[in-house]
Formats: C-alpha cells, structure tokens, sequence
C-alpha cells in the first residue's frame, strides 16, 4: 500500500508543476484532464499527510515514554497522545484502503437514464413518469440540471419511455446503481375492486459518452426525419424535426423529438447513440471478467430486479443490499441520498474484501 501512496504523491506534485505550465493552461482539453486528474488525486493524498503525521506523532511520543525520565502528568498527556495517534492511524489506515480501490473512470461523467415501462401498461408507464420525476427532483437537490432527450407519453400522462441527460459533477458515480428492473406494487386509480397491482418498469443508466470515447463511422449510421407527435398522436410542429438515427453495423436506433430545431435534435440523439455503444462495449468487458461481477452490488444487468415500491406498505426495499425504508413519499420526491450511499458503502465493502482475497493469494 505504501508504494502505491508514494507513486500516487509524487503523480500529484507533478500535476501541480504541470497545471501552472503556460502552455498546458493555453490548451483548454489538456488543462480539463489535469485538472480533473488532480481533484480526484487531492482526497486521497491529503490523507496520506495526516496519515504520516500521525505515524510522526507516534513515533516521537514512543520515543519519549522509552527515553524515560518524565514527572507523572506529563508522561500521562504524552500516553494520551500516543493513544490519539494511534486511533487516527488506524482509522485513516481504513480510509486509505477505500480512497485506493479501482476507481470507475466514468464516476464524474454526465449520465443518460432510460426508464421504459415494462409488465403492467399504463401503470407501468405512469410509474415510469413517477420514476422520471424521481431522478430529476434529485438531480435538484444536488444542483445538477437534466434535459429531455425523448419521450414517448401517453395520453394518461405516463411514459412508455423517456430518455434524458443528467448534467453534473460525479452523476454517474451516484445513480449508475440505478440500472435494473424497478417494481411497483399500489392499487391503480382504474381499479375499481381495490386490487393491489404489480407492475415493473426497467431503468437503464448510461455514462456520456464523448467523441474520444467511441469512434462512430458516418457510413455506419441511417438518419431519418419525421414530425414530432405526443401523446395520442396529434402534431407538436407542422415540420420534419425529429430524428432517428439507426447504427446500421449493431441495430440501435435512437430518436429524438423534444426540440423544435432537427439540428439539435440530431445532436441530442447522437449523443444517446453513442452513450449506448459505449454501454454496449462496456457491457461485452464486464461479460468477459467473471470477477468483476463479483465486485458489483448485484450484477448491473438489467433483468435483474433490483428495488420494490409498495405503496400499501409506504415502503421501498432495496433488494441487492436488504435496505427497506419507510417514507415512501418523500423518496419518490427526489430525496434518495440514503439509499444511494447504502448502495456506495455495500459496493466498497464489496470491493475490499476482493482485494484483500486477491493479496491472501
């Protein structure tokens, strides 16, 4: 672990020597990438000095109880304080591990959520609403903006599927939990009998995908234009604005209408293209490595069932880690942090206890 830290310290002095240099701060990408690279360095070497400070204060408060000769309070605040060093070592030990595990290297990246109705009709569409505005209301709280790339409404004011973008620091790293198969158990409004239903909706999370990231041949692709509809069909503009894009060599096909402009249309449904070829890639690599699968709050696949709602109940459960909470409510309104860093803190047990498997071999 040791060496680790010292490669990871002396990376962080030359980013710093680098960052100041005139001409890395006249190229804008490369100045981004330092810059980045530096913040997600900075947690994890400020611990490593209050770590070698506390060695420091044990080492010289040891060698003082050794070397003898002190009167009784001051050797009783001498012991204090090689207990206090002592305590923060181990714990700042434990956080070293943690900040020193593999990192996704798509946690500060933009994501792209897409949540389809599945088993249930219309009131798997209308929780696919409920889910929407779940994911935006927490996108609120945290200052992250979000954007409609598409959407299929019904006349219900449901969702047979919708698209959108979530723009903000490290949103990736928090939702990307989200992928799986959402359940919801509640008696619908047409339901006449008082008869609880079930009905599941699939949630899809995808990182952004930048053009670095996936080389797209323009030969590969099929655009076509089309009028944007709503709900129930009737025209929302009298112009072909909206897009579909077919990448012919895998099959995908993307569509966008929100805009009134094709242009932006076209740019919207380009970049949902090519966050889910890179999903695709990445999903081929996780299929590879049977060991990383091991590492993951369930296995990220989206036929997995991950979470029920229980409206009856007011109850959530997450069933990857077996956290139900009761305030159904109020996460359905966006406030979703605690059942994201459960998810966090199981993924990093996860990930530790891999690793010390890995050094015991």
């Amino acid at each position: 672990m040791f060496d680790k830290l010292v490669v990871a310290q002396d990376r962080y002095d030359e980013l710093n020597r680098r960052v100041c240099d005139p001409e890395v701060i006249s190229d804008p990408t490369v100045y981004r990438d330092l810059m980045r690279e530096l913040k997600q360095l900075t947690p994890l070497v400020d611990t490593f000095k209050a770590y070698t400070k506390a060695k420091t204060d044990e080492a010289e408060a040891h060698e003082m109880l050794t070397a003898g000769g002190l009167d009784a309070d001051f050797k009783e605040m001498v012991e204090a304080e090689l207990a206090d060093a002592r305590a923060r070592i181990a714990s700042l030990s434990e956080e070293l591990k943690v900040l020193l595990l593999p990192r996704d290297p798509n946690d500060d990246k933009n994501v792209i959520i897409e949540i389809r109705g599945g088993a249930g009709g219309d009131e798997a569409a209308l929780f696919s609403a409920s889910l929407m505005r779940m994911y935006t209301m927490y996108a609120d709280t945290r200052g992250w903006k979000s954007e409609i790339l598409s959407i299929n409404e019904t006349e219900l004011g449901g969702c047979k599927e919708v698209s959108f973008m979530i723009n903000g620091e490290g949103a990736y790293s928090r939702l990307k939990f989200e992928s799986g198969v959402h359940r919801v158990q509640r008696v619908p409004e047409t339901e006449s009998q008082g008869r609880i239903h079930t009905s599941t909706v699939t949630v899809a999370v995808l990182p952004e995908a930048e053009e670095v990231d996936i080389e797209i041949n323009p030969t590969d692709l099929k655009f076509d234009t089309y009028r944007s509809s709503g709900a129930g069909g009737q025209h929302v503009n009298t112009t072909d604005s909206a897009v579909r894009i077919t990448h012919i060599p895998t099959g995908i096909v993307v569509e966008c209408q929100d805009e009134r402009s094709q242009y932006k249309n076209k740019d919207k449904a380009m970049k949902l293209l090519r966050s889910r070829l890179l999903d695709a890639k990445r999903q081929e690599q996780t299929d590879r490595i049977a060991a990383d699968r091991k590492a993951q709050v369930g296995t990220g696949d989206r036929s997995e069932r991950i979470r029920t709602y229980n409206f009856p109940q007011g109850r959530m459960t997450d069933h990857r880690i077996g956290l139900t909470l009761y305030r159904l409510e109020s996460i359905l309104s966006g406030d979703i942090d605690e059942v994201i860093d459960a998810l966090i803190t199981a993924e990093r047990a996860a990930l530790l206890e891999q690793s010390m498997e890995q050094q015991g071999n």
